[in-house]
């Protein structure tokens, strides 16, 4: 499993996320994926290539599992 943290974002878009990770090669791959229904989030199939994923989502692609998580910053945020 690898996680992702969020640094100073309340969330982040599914296939940036995908991107930043090198999960695929490029925004388009990305895109392609996403449309093709090869990507679940919180074990549903996600259609929406700009998904706001946020703290506690899990992204599942190919033998990959990505745990969002928040960051130092993010869970101060949410602690006020």
């Amino acid at each position: 499993m690898i996680e992702f943290k969020l640094q100073n974002h309340e969330y982040i878009p599914l296939n940036k996320l995908m991107k930043l990770l090198n999960l695929v090669q490029s925004g388009g791959e990305a895109n392609q994926a996403i449309e093709e229904g090869l990507v679940k989030v919180n074990n549903v199939l996600e259609t929406q290539k700009r998904k706001k994923l946020r703290a506690g989502d899990k992204v599942e692609f190919q033998e990959n599992v990505v745990s969002i998580s928040a960051g130092l910053e993010s869970q101060r945020k949410t602690s006020l």
